[in-house]
């Protein structure tokens, strides 16, 4: 008995499989694991440091034979250990997201919507340049912490993030990739000899030197009467302080460049520590100018700036410009804002106001413009915060008691950026007439304002 043949099964079309971390995604660069490798020797520093008193005691009990071999096996342990977390640490690129796989015991997947980045930085740490590699940190809308990917060649890093920016911008995903960096036009350097002597003419009006003289003499003095660790306790705050405040800024702000591309402001900086991040002036939320008071002879000022989400992390536009320099810079990011105009519409508190605030008022003013809300404060250092008024969230008054009795009010104008504008001591009728207007004027901002997009022409 012969039976039919069989009919032949119809098989089921193969979707094209979605792209895998462990099978498609690229490692990180191989010198990355040595980055733990100080972390056991940091360890033991801060135990030490801990136990000064029985330190010696440790030692001679140890000996320098068993000390010595006792750190390698630490620094062993710790190469280990980064060594088994690069091994299982990947990225991966597709058309909407960038996927970021980390952890060793407890694993971790980022999933980066590509059209929520808000910002990519390429950071270079001194050792980092001398072995060719660099830091690419993305900050993402509704993420609390900027991912990162450290480290990876540098020619990788400025290639990746030029893809990632010519994806999020609607690129063709296929050219993205060879797409390139957008060209830039330089249009601002900070001077060395410029930057050098804003920063000792702030700290001489900011105290910094004081701050100095009393970090050397009070614990020269505790060291005297209560000993090492209480004079160290003490010495090390007010010395850190001093330094972030003077060697630790010329430091960050050395090589200060400002350019100008289809996908923001870049801004270029740091001796040791190369930093270079894009600022797009459709995150940027408000503006500030700061003008200490031995600056004003020069006619320098600082632009520091409040953007959306965690991009930017040093706030500045540029450390120390001319007034001219700082409006043209301004310009690029808020182009319908004339400053002469707005500075000029800044109209100052009324004269009874000097019975709640009897020197600082001086400093406190208030004006807008159609462009722009402007708040200005601080009497021995200016502050000037313009805030755009289609980026302003939210308005309202706020009356204490004696500001009640001598009919004053303050006005605060909150932003995108979690920051807050104050227009302190207004007349309380005016304040309450300026808040209703600036709530029709924020709406109107907000429905004429332009989309935020990473380019604003060219290729990325």
């Amino acid at each position: 008995m012969t039976g039919a043949p069989d009919e032949a099964m119809p098989q089921a079309e193969t979707a094209p499989s979605e792209p895998s971390l462990e099978r498609d995604g690229r490692r990180l660069h191989p010198v990355t694991p040595w980055r733990r490798a100080w972390a056991p020797l940091a360890g033991l520093f801060a135990v030490a440091l801990n136990n000064a008193e029985n330190l010696r005691s440790w030692t001679q009990s140890l000996g320098l034979g068993w000390l010595g071999l006792l750190l390698v096996v630490l620094m062993l342990c710790g190469a280990g250990y980064g060594f088994l977390s690069w091994r299982v640490t990947r990225y991966l690129v597709t058309d909407t997201e960038l996927r970021i796989r980390t952890g060793l015991l407890f694993r971790r997947t980022a999933h980066l919507r590509l059209d929520r980045i808000q910002s990519i930085d390429v950071t270079r740490p001194l050792l980092a340049r001398a072995v060719g590699v660099a830091k690419l940190k993305m900050d993402v809308v509704g993420s609390g912490d900027a991912d990162e990917l450290a480290f990876l060649g540098e020619a990788e890093a400025t290639a990746l993030r030029a893809e990632l920016l010519a994806r999020a911008a609607g690129i063709d995903p296929l050219a993205a990739p060879t797409a390139g960096e957008a060209p830039s036009r330089r249009l601002a350097a900070v001077e060395t000899p410029t930057l050098v002597k804003a920063i000792a003419l702030e700290a001489l009006s900011g105290g910094w030197a004081l701050l100095l003289v009393a970090g050397i003499a009070l614990p020269a003095v505790l060291l005297m009467v209560a000993g090492p660790f209480l004079a160290l306790t003490v010495a090390v705050p007010m010395l850190a302080g001093v330094w972030s405040g003077t060697v630790g800024r010329f430091l960050t702000q050395y090589g200060w460049t400002v350019s100008e591309s289809p996908d923001g402001l870049r801004l270029d900086h740091g001796l040791l520590q190369r930093e270079h991040a894009t600022v797009p002036p459709g995150r940027v939320q408000s503006v500030r100018i700061v003008e200490p008071l031995l600056w004003r002879r020069p006619g320098w000022v600082r632009v520091e700036l409040e953007v959306a989400g965690e991009g930017n992390e040093s706030g500045l536009l540029v450390p120390v410009a001319g007034r001219a320099l700082a409006a043209e810079l301004i310009g690029r990011i808020l182009p319908e804002v004339d400053i002469d105009k707005t500075m000029a519409s800044i109209t100052p508190v009324p004269r009874r106001s000097r019975w709640a605030v009897p020197v600082w008022r001086h400093g406190y003013g208030h004006g807008v413009t159609d462009a722009v809300f402007v708040a200005r404060a601080g009497r021995l250092s200016r502050r000037y915060t313009l805030v755009p008024h289609a980026k302003v969230q939210s308005v309202r008054m706020t009356q204490g008691p004696w500001e009640q009795r001598l009919g004053l009010a303050d006005i605060h104008v909150d932003h995108g950026a979690n920051g807050t504008a104050t227009a302190r001591l207004r007349d309380a009728a005016e304040a309450a007439r300026e808040v209703a207007e600036q709530a029709d004027r924020s709406r109107l901002g907000r429905r004429n304002a332009a989309p935020e997009r990473w380019l604003t022409g060219g290729t990325a």
